[in-house]
């Protein structure tokens, strides 16, 4: 594949889709784009046919004579941006939330389940790329479609009983996305408060919960309006410290005067299993970032390659996790709390000072959580408001700038009124999160892949393919069940005032 930067300012786009086969990722699939980054598109028309194979072999390159189409971005994020954006979207607060994982699992089970969770989402993450790659050669325009786009194309390609279905299956992936994203937003809101007031109560003075999450309101709705990941990673990279920092102190608390392993069970207990899969694969969805942070980069073929972003990311992630984890509960036993931070010694400076660098990086992440739903609403809403845009082309429409500001702000207070009226609002989300991240993790990417399988005539499907995608579809329903009842346990307790747990993401 041809990989350059070129400029030109009069290219028909019609003639560009008539006479490529492959088109740089954009952000979404749909028009108008969401910000002003400048596309600029240039045909390379080579003879030969394209690749619509949904088989692994399906590579970014495709066909070596394949039609190419290039654009830039006007603000690409590098390798190491891309990462940070990565490590940013995976990494919060429920990290801390993976020593209750283990506990739950037990010392030995839980890393290895861990690993295996992780393989799956990854590997899920892999197939949703893949996937978009197919359905973009497909497509007569050639763009890479968003993860919605990708799943409404995916089922297009089927037999008519799951092509009526196509719209639908859009419109659910749409929800999940926005309910799971909005949520982590709202769970930061109470998150922040309630690490900033355990804090500020044994300092200072006691204050009402609802105080600091107006606090944390300015920096949060600022941040918000940055609208391009270029320039969100700035952000991303001192919430990326803070956090480093946050979690080294926590490490280094938890590795301290360690019982001897023989002392925690190696085997929680079926029983509680269901808990650990409610947990840690609430902790690992980020599925919704992969597309928006592809599409985004100078070099978007780096981002799925065995030594691209996706995997390394993602490595440094489940090793965190497995550490948080396994040293959590090994240091804390039955008492490890819900987030592991609730367990560091509260007459310690050192130990206090980790819930409000943690709480600040929350503050910096949510911009980044944002961007994903605000990709998928804005557009629309963009045409609702203003239906002259329909017509136009991109570059002649107006930016709308100001009316996007709006826009992001609504949303931001929305978050913020819903934490305000329910404190406990995480528990609920954990909820909601739980169930769509499973879907959006582990149902729909390989329930895509095998309608593409067998939608493609010319090619058998094999039985490795049809077991290991049923596999991660039954893990993903096993998931939505056991998170949905792992949610509902903990609502039931906080109600009763039985028990709390700190929610998030």
């Amino acid at each position: 594949m041809v990989s350059a930067q070129i400029k030109s300012s009069n290219v028909d786009a019609q003639s560009v889709a008539d006479s490529a086969d492959v088109l740089r990722p954009t952000v979404t699939g749909s028009s108008p784009p969401s910000t002003e980054e400048e596309r600029t598109i240039i045909p390379i028309k080579k003879s030969g046919k394209y690749n619509t194979s949904s088989d692994s072999s399906d590579t970014e390159s495709g066909d070596p004579d394949e039609s190419v189409t290039i654009y830039t971005v006007k603000n690409p994020t590098s390798w190491c941006e891309t990462l940070l954006h990565l490590l940013r979207g995976n990494v919060g607060s429920g990290v801390f939330a993976m020593g209750d994982a283990f506990h739950n699992a037990g010392l030995i089970v839980g890393p290895i389940l861990t690993l295996l969770l992780a393989v799956a989402c990854v590997h899920s993450q892999h197939i949703l790329l893949k996937c978009a790659r197919v359905v973009a050669r497909k497509s007569p325009s050639k763009k890479t479609p968003d993860f919605a786009d990708t799943v409404r194309e995916c089922f297009e390609t089927g037999p008519p009983s799951i092509k009526k279905r196509a719209e639908t299956a859009k419109m659910l992936v749409n929800l999940f996305l926005c309910v799971t994203q909005l949520g982590f937003c709202c769970v930061y809101f109470v998150f922040i408060a309630n690490n900033m007031k355990q804090v500020m109560d044994e300092y200072i003075t006691a204050l009402d919960v609802r105080v600091y999450m107006a606090l944390a309101l300015p920096p949060i709705l600022f941040s918000s309006w940055i609208r391009s990941l270029k320039y969100l990673a700035p952000v991303s990279g001192v919430a990326n410290l803070l956090m480093a920092v946050g979690l080294a102190v926590t490490l280094y608390f938890s590795s301290q005067d360690l019982p001897a392993v023989t002392e925690r069970k190696a085997f929680a207990g079926w029983s509680t299993l269901p808990l650990f899969f409610g947990t840690a694969i609430y902790a690992f969805e980020g599925i919704g970032l992969v597309l928006p942070l592809q599409n985004e980069m100078k070099k978007p073929k780096k981002f799925a390659t065995p030594a691209g972003v996706l995997n390394i990311g993602m490595t440094m992630v489940t090793i965190l996790f497995t550490a948080i984890g396994f040293l959590g509960y090994l240091k804390y036993g039955e008492n490890v709390a819900g987030s592991v931070t609730l367990n560091l010694p509260q007459d310690n400076v050192l130990a206090q000072g980790v819930k409000l660098v943690v709480s600040v990086a929350m503050i910096l992440t949510y911009a980044l959580q944002f961007y994903v739903p605000i990709e998928i609403l804005w557009p629309s809403v963009r045409l609702m408001v203003f239906p002259q845009d329909a017509d136009k082309p991109e570059k002649a429409a107006k930016p709308r700038a100001l009316a996007e500001t709006f826009f992001r702000t609504a949303l931001v207070l929305l978050t913020f009124t819903l934490a305000e009226i329910v404190p406990q609002l995480g528990l609920a989300i954990s909820f909601v999160g739980a169930l769509s991240s499973s879907a959006l993790a582990l149902m729909f990417p390989p329930l895509c892949e095998l309608i593409l399988a067998f939608s493609n005539k010319e090619k058998k499907v094999s039985a490795g393919l049809v077991v290991k995608d049923l596999a991660i579809i039954l893990l993903g329903v096993l998931g939505t069940i056991t998170g949905t009842y792992f949610s509902l346990r903990d609502i039931y307790f906080a109600l009763t005032d039985q028990g709390q747990i700190a929610g998030g993401h």
